[in-house]
């Protein structure tokens, strides 16, 4: 069944089928609903019900706080439509959802390869092309587990293939599927693209990438896609990446393999733990990540476009270095949260 979802005070509306939540349902019809992670966590995609009935699919996602609970407010991400529905949220203009429009697909599970002892690019093929922007995400369908939003590492491309650069949490059910149980030839769902941090071309600026842990995919679509973009001819990427300790970096190998003549790619690798650090006679920067970036790019900070991902600690220091202590301004950072 379809049900129809309206904007409140608006003549603006969309379809929403069965199990489509509202957020997807909009993007899908190509209106911007506002979100960030998709996934219950970051809060964005607040909205009021009007009218209507709705299944709340996960009723204690951490992006409601106990305030907006008391208030009414629902997640659209989280929400699905029993039926007609009026809902009050503004949508906003966004360029990622022109042209881009998620979908879902099935896709085999080609192979991976590994890059360190716990993280690894898996290959998935889907029988369209793959359409993206490079530094978007997607939402992979585990079977008996779930949804878990990986963000894509190669470019878009005609024959079908995403790519996702993934980093095996101890106790994570999804990571674990993925490296322990998955097989060559095994269909899963994915539906994407979605995601706002992704790679502009609209500004002469150089570009800054950090990435921490599987922070790493989507900087690195951003570097390839960048490479090979005439747009971007002449300018230099900064890509920064840290790890706790020497094993944990695979930068360097994967930047040898990007090749262009039009850009220069300038790595930058840190490790943040000492003791292990010296263990493994380490002898490059040892510190967290965002101190590197402001060591190498200090007095020049307002000059550059940022992307960065990693664990929500590590986004939110950033965030805080680049907005509060060196005033760049908002519309050069780019990063979805995930929690």
């Amino acid at each position: 069944m379809t049900q129809n979802i309206r904007l409140n005070k608006s003549a603006v509306s969309f379809a929403a089928q069965d199990n489509d939540t509202l957020l997807r349902a909009a993007l899908r019809s190509n209106i911007a609903l506002p979100y960030e992670c998709n996934s219950g966590g970051c809060g964005s995609c607040k909205f009021e019900l009007v009218e209507g009935e709705i299944k709340e699919l996960w009723a204690d996602a951490p992006g409601l706080s106990p305030r907006d609970i008391r208030k009414g407010k629902k997640l659209a991400c989280q929400c699905v439509a029993v039926g007609d529905c009026e809902i009050k949220i503004s949508p906003e203009t966004n360029a990622a959802s022109i042209s881009t429009l998620p979908q879902k697909h099935s896709a085999s599970y080609v192979g991976r390869r590994d890059l360190t002892g716990d993280m690894a690019e898996f290959i998935f093929k889907i029988p369209t092309p793959a359409v993206f922007f490079s530094g978007q995400f997607a939402m992979l369908s585990l079977p008996n587990i779930g949804e878990r939003a990986y963000s894509m590492s190669n470019i878009a491309n005609e024959e079908g293939f995403l790519q996702f650069i993934i980093k095996r949490m101890p106790n994570g059910k999804g990571s674990n599927y993925l490296f322990d149980e998955l097989n060559e030839g095994d269909e899963i769902d994915i539906d994407g693209p979605y995601g706002n941090s992704y790679l502009r071309t609209d500004n002469n600026r150089d570009i800054v990438c950090i990435g921490g842990g599987s922070g790493l995919s989507p900087v690195m679509s951003i570097v390839r896609s960048a490479a090979v973009n005439n747009e971007l001819k002449g300018r230099n990427i900064h890509l920064f990446y840290g790890g706790r300790g020497p094993k944990d970096i695979c930068t360097p190998e994967l930047i040898k393999e990007v090749v262009s003549s039009e850009i220069n790619i300038i790595s930058h690798e840190a490790t943040s733990d000492a003791e292990l650090s010296k263990e493994h006679g380490w002898t490059g920067e040892c510190c967290f990540i965002h101190e590197l970036v402001e060591k190498k790019l200090a007095g020049n900070m307002p000059d550059y476009e940022y992307y960065f991902c990693g664990p929500p600690i590590m986004t939110n220091t950033v965030q805080r270095l680049l907005m509060v202590d060196n005033q760049v301004p908002f519309e050069q950072i780019h990063f979805d949260r995930f929690f």
